[in-house]
């Protein structure tokens, strides 16, 4: 167990372990998007759009995963860094926006488990990390 405890963020509270927790599940999304697009299809699976996902598409949300995941794994390491905080922050505001958009506006998604996961863990790490602002950020 030490072997694992040495590569955990030395960082009070659990916000820099759920940091690390979606940024690796973000990274492992992300490379399977450049394998297989069944991942993206699962979100972006309304038929009524009549607009099938590309391997372009899901690679390029490959790359958009990727690199929130890397965002979100230094904010684990980082995370009394106010510029990294701000950034992480706006990576779950950004996805937010995204999946509702999907969801509510362009309709490309139907609400399920593939699309519904994205918009709870950007919805409860929004208000964990606006809630733990004063705590974790050094001014």
């Amino acid at each position: 167990m030490s072997l694992v405890s040495a590569y955990l963020p030395n960082a009070t509270g659990y916000l820099p372990y759920w940091q690390l927790l979606v940024s690796v599940t973000a990274i492992v999304n992300g490379i399977q998007n450049f394998f297989s697009f069944k991942a993206a299809r699962k979100i972006y699976n309304n038929v009524a759009t009549n607009e099938p996902v590309t391997p372009l598409q899901a690679r390029t949300f490959g790359i958009w995963t990727l690199t929130s995941g890397v965002v979100r794994a230094y904010c684990a390491y980082h995370i009394h860094e106010k510029i990294v905080y701000d950034m992480t922050l706006f990576t779950y505001l950004l996805a937010f926006a995204h999946f509702s958009l999907e969801l509510l506006v362009f309709r490309s998604a139907k609400p399920n488990p593939g699309v519904m996961s994205p918009v709870v863990v950007s919805t409860s790490s929004l208000i964990w990390m606006l809630t733990q602002y004063d705590f974790y950020v050094r001014k």
